[in-house]
């Protein structure tokens, strides 16, 4: 079994990474979505129109586009890093395509000629801005070949008759002049429709790409002002954590002697003739060696050695144990116990000393703050993935102007201290990969959600 650190301190994969194969997935997309686009209008201008194109070349572009693009989705299936130049690279070799179906139709006089934008908006939007003015080079080029280099569309409205021909036959003479405003009134609404068609759809990408930057650029500004909490939490948190082995080191010595003493006062007032002293002079014992039991805690190397020790336990288990450590704190205080019964009872979960302590801090603040007669209520439910467990008072609930921040930081507050127990409860929730959620019951008192990962069969592998 791996170790504590190997199970909950995964290295994640960079974000530059998950950024690059969205960016590559999107590509893969668009590619699909032009492939389509394309072989429509290939097929409304062969079938439809009756124009005559290089209908075999244009398929076997297509078909080299095609081939690309599967290449594409086995190259996202593999775990191998997308770099930016993988990226470039394959917006080339779509200006390439994109190239070869214009210079079939057409070159520069075909109406959608202005496809060559989409590669330079992609380029500018998913890469560094030197990429961006390479493509605009190479587009550029492309554009300029085909001013020069292209098969010509084939004529499709018939040429004027010659005034010679009204001498032959007036009849015929209008009656091919009147074929001639009709098909050149076609000619000129067919050639208007793709300009139009044209702007209509690279307007609508335009939109839709600067519509999802933005929403990537507010996603990434979330992320970043979570990563900045979350530094700031750990600060916190590492401060509290040397202030307290600070202070088991400092208190050590003197909790020494208190002990040494309680240990004599036992001795000097035997039970037989002082029972009562004698008694709280075994309270007392107990009560000092329950403090060096923690300190001990504490002060082993911060709270991180002993503190983050654990492994993999079944969660029954691991339940069962929470409440009878806090049942030996607080023993007279009601308890009523739900769980699940439709559930996995093979689950395990990291049985970190952590999060146990964070638990039972949990409980013993619902302990204090409920009626004693009504005690506090344990809900524990789980799936294959994760476990919920619920801890509710009856109580007068939080204040609602600590609600918001309550565990996010240390609050100050005169009926529940300083909150740092919370506060650090939220922080070792977040390190095990699992979420809290603080709030009032309309019928009064609080809840504390938890939801905590567990164990899946790789991870214990």
């Amino acid at each position: 079994m791996p170790s504590l650190k190997m199970l909950t301190h995964v290295s994640p994969i960079p974000k530059s990474e998950i950024s690059a194969r969205q960016n590559l997935r999107w590509l893969f997309i668009l590619r699909n979505m032009m492939v389509f686009s394309e072989s429509i209008l290939i097929f409304i201008s062969v079938y439809m129109l009756n124009i005559r194109l290089p209908e075999q070349q244009l398929w076997s572009v297509i078909a080299a586009i095609v081939a690309v693009n599967l290449y594409t989705s086995m190259r996202l299936d593999t775990e191998e890093a997308v770099t930016q130049l993988e990226i470039f690279s394959q917006l080339v070799i779509d200006v390439l395509g994109i190239t070869g179906l214009l210079y079939l139709t057409g070159g520069a006089s075909n109406p959608i000629i202005w496809v060559f934008l989409l590669p330079v908006i992609i380029t500018a939007i998913m890469l560094p801005q030197t990429y961006a003015w390479y493509m605009v080079i190479l587009t550029t080029t492309m554009y300029t070949v085909l001013v020069a280099y292209n098969i010509p569309l084939p004529s499709i409205e018939p040429h004027a008759p010659v005034v010679e021909m009204a001498h032959t036959g007036m009849s015929s003479y209008q009656m091919l002049r009147q074929a001639h405003i009709l098909s050149d009134k076609h000619y000129f609404n067919l050639h208007m429709f793709g300009m139009w068609f044209g702007f209509v759809f690279s307007a609508g990408l335009v939109a839709f790409f600067v519509v999802a930057l933005a929403k990537a650029l507010k996603i990434q500004e979330r992320n970043l002002a979570d990563a900045r909490e979350s530094a700031l939490r750990d600060e916190r948190v590492v401060a509290l954590g040397t202030l307290a082995a600070s202070a088991a080191h400092d208190m050590g010595t003197p909790l020494g002697i208190i002990a040494i003493v309680a240990h004599e006062l036992e001795q000097e007032y035997p039970e037989h003739l002082y029972p009562d002293l004698h008694q709280k002079a075994l309270i007392m014992q107990q009560q000092i060696n329950r403090c060096k039991e923690t300190l001990s805690v504490m002060s082993a190397s911060a709270g991180e050695m002993r503190a983050e020790s654990g492994g993999s336990m079944l969660l029954t288990d691991y339940i069962d144990n929470v409440i009878m450590q806090w049942r030996t704190h607080k023993p007279s205080i009601k308890l009523n116990f739900f769980i699940e019964p439709t559930v996995n009872l093979d689950a395990k979960i990291i049985a970190e000393r952590t999060l146990t302590h964070s638990i039972i801090n949990i409980l013993n603040n619902a302990a204090e703050a409920t009626q004693p007669e009504l005690g506090i209520e344990f809900h524990a439910d789980w799936d294959l993935n994760q476990a919920t467990i619920k801890i509710c008072d009856f109580g007068t609930g939080l204040p609602p102007e600590l609600l918001d921040f309550a565990g996010k930081e240390p609050v100050i507050s005169k009926k529940r201290g300083l909150g740092v127990g919370l506060f650090l409860t939220y922080s070792t929730i977040n390190r095990l990969g699992g979420k809290i959620n603080l709030y009032n019951k309309e019928a009064g008192g609080a809840c504390v959600d938890i939801t905590l990962p567990l164990l899946t069969t790789e991870a214990e592998a």
